[in-house]
């Protein structure tokens, strides 16, 4: 797997619970529709471990076969919306890009 993950944060207007509701639905309606999207995972942050972890909201992970299948999901309609829809949102994110190593599993 090629692993696309986001940390965000919410508007400086928004609650967390405005946040998590707009990014689990009207966003992840346009999300889900991303060509080449293998899995999808969202965690909800309630806590963070130290200070300099605070101010996150969630972290979503979105996976795909290959680079070459992010770069076709980037270069979509359904992507391009969906970061339309996300310049308006106005929180704070960090995406980073890479291949998958499963270090453990639930049968090892």
């Amino acid at each position: 797997m090629y692993d696309l993950v986001l940390i965000a944060s919410k508007p400086s207007d928004w609650t967390h619970e405005e946040f998590i509701t707009w990014w689990r639905g009207p966003h992840a309606d346009l999300t889900r529709s991303l060509p080449g999207l293998r899995a999808w995972r969202h965690i909800e942050i309630d806590r963070a471990f130290e200070t300099r972890s605070e101010g996150w909201d969630g972290v979503s992970i979105l996976s795909f076969d290959s680079s070459e299948a992010v770069d076709a999901a980037f270069a979509s309609e359904e992507w391009k919306a969906a970061v339309a829809q996300v310049g308006d949102m106005r929180g704070r994110r960090i995406a980073v890009l890479g291949p998958e190593t499963v270090m453990l599993s639930s049968g090892d």
